[in-house]
């Protein structure tokens, strides 16, 4: 029997009464199936993100890193539904479009009304900037590399999401917040993902205190990546998440889509040649794969804010600008003595904020119209002579660099100061690795095995007679002895 959906979608709240109106209606499918598919695309880059942290660490603390990016999908996504989500994205704002209201808690009401993206109904929008969320809080804890206890590390995630994300991501994306009614450009997040994560991370590994390291005590501990494989499998997986990222946030299937995704390639693309390039000359005449995938990286964070917004020309521009930029802020941790091992602030602090700054320089009216009936229009930036757009996306970024470092160091040092909540490993579990001492699992099992017998080829040989020590074992033990117990030396088995 089929549905008589003879109803009319009212466009508030639910969007209507499914049983008796066909709420899809008011989308464009092709639309929707872009956002989706983006949206899945964004999720892949989270697994990638730890990849390229794990690898990036030390062997004892590899599987933290790995664990943090899925701890980080379960604690996101649950607090994106409790109220994340309603914080950011509810149809009215409060405090001039400071933060959103509770009007969608738990994910009340949402359903197939127009989201703040009038594109696509309220539960696909919420689904694909849930991925967002989880991405900054991933890239956020990166920061605490190495010496963070995990309890606090999800508790502290929980919280920064809340009161640093929610109300940045309201400010920028929200059709009310105040950066997007000022006239702030931030097309897919250089300041809610790139400049929060970073300058949380810089925060975070500043509350923690540098690394216990016997050799470099009055340095920043330096060690060389456990596994360029895992670095590259992460960037790899980050690059063809970020077509999902950039290319979804057009909030539709229209050639600006198509245009934002070649801009983020060629930008990655620019930029990784440009870091491998810089690194040959500084570090040892050496094409380092490492600086190969920081450089698309950084290519990747300098695009972010402007995919949509600017000529495919520009972004060569923008690579290469970004990736020079972030290459020597890499230094910046040894002046600043801020134990940032993994360069979560050089990377996404730095790169986010190069990135904006571009976007005030090179964003085009026509690049953004060519979302077409879809596009909301824009002034440009310095190409269409529209001068105080870079003024715009200043404010942005100061605004959201103080938000962040503030409210960061205040929640940490709360945190640290609830006993239970004590933020750092102790210096014996530091030593011991994450992994041993707060997981109890490891990446690799590279610990040396023995077994209790010698290893006996297929071959036939005569049985050497048993001893008494055998005959005294056999008759009481039903185990069998070990070569040590035998008297003999242990043949070891490297597994």
């Amino acid at each position: 029997m089929s549905l008589n959906l003879t109803g009319t979608a009212t466009g508030v709240g639910t969007g209507g009464d499914t049983l008796t109106t066909d709420l899809n209606t008011q989308f464009d499918a092709a639309d929707m199936v872009w956002v989706g598919t983006s949206a899945a695309l964004v999720w892949i880059m989270i697994p990638g993100i730890g990849l390229l942290y794990s690898g990036l660490s030390r062997k004892k603390h590899a599987l933290s890193l790995l664990w943090a990016s899925i701890m980080a999908v379960g604690v996101v996504s649950f607090q994106w539904f409790w109220w994340g989500y309603s914080l950011v994205f509810s149809h009215n704002t409060k405090g001039n479009g400071f933060i959103g209201t509770l009007q969608f808690f738990g994910f009340k009401d949402v359903l197939g009304a127009p989201s703040s993206v009038t594109s696509v109904p309220d539960i696909l929008f919420a689904f694909f900037q849930g991925m967002f969320a989880i991405v900054t809080g991933t890239l956020m804890v990166g920061g605490a590399c190495e010496r963070a206890r995990l309890l606090p590390m999800m508790i502290f995630l929980f919280l920064w999401i809340t009161i640093v994300y929610c109300p940045i991501a309201c400010w920028t994306w929200n059709a009310e917040g105040w950066l997007a009614l000022l006239g702030a450009l931030d097309y897919a997040g250089g300041g809610p993902v790139h400049i929060c994560s970073g300058h949380g991370a810089l925060i975070y590994a500043l509350v923690l205190g540098k690394r216990n390291d016997p050799v470099a005590k009055a340095g920043m501990p330096k060690y060389k990546p456990h596994s360029v494989t895992s670095v590259v499998l992460g960037t790899v997986f980050l690059w063809f998440g970020w077509f999902g990222f950039n290319g979804g946030s057009a909030g539709n299937a229209t050639i600006r889509a198509w245009y934002s995704c070649v801009n983020t390639n060629l930008a990655a693309s620019c930029a990784a040649l440009t870091w491998m390039f810089i690194d040959y000359f500084r570090f040892g005449r050496k094409w380092t794969t490492v600086g190969l995938c920081s450089g698309a990286i950084s290519g990747l964070v300098g695009i972010t804010p402007a995919a949509g917004f600017v000529p495919i020309w520009a972004s060569v521009i923008i690579g290469i600008v970004t990736a020079i930029a972030c290459n020597f802020a890499v230094d910046l941790k040894t002046l600043l003595r801020i134990d940032d091992g993994l360069d979560v602030y050089a990377l996404h602090g730095v790169g986010g904020a190069v990135g904006s700054i571009m976007t005030g320089i090179f964003a085009a009216d026509y690049v953004n119209a060519s979302a077409g009936a879809e596009a909301l229009a824009i002034s440009g930036g310095w190409i269409n002579h529209n001068y105080k757009q870079v003024g715009y996306q200043l404010a942005a970024i100061c605004s959201v660099v103080a938000w962040t470092c503030v409210v960061t160091a205040a929640l940490l040092m709360i945190m640290d100061r609830i006993p239970f909540l004590r933020l750092r490993l102790r210096a014996e579990e530091e030593e011991m690795g994450t992994d041993g001492a707060q997981i109890g699992e490891f990446t690799y099992e590279d610990n040396e095995m023995y077994i209790p017998e010698p290893v006996r080829s297929n071959t036939s040989a005569k049985v050497p007679r048993p001893t008494a020590i055998d005959d005294q074992i056999n008759e009481n033990s039903d185990s069998a002895p070990s070569s040590e117990q035998a008297g003999q030396p242990a043949e070891k088995v490297v597994v």
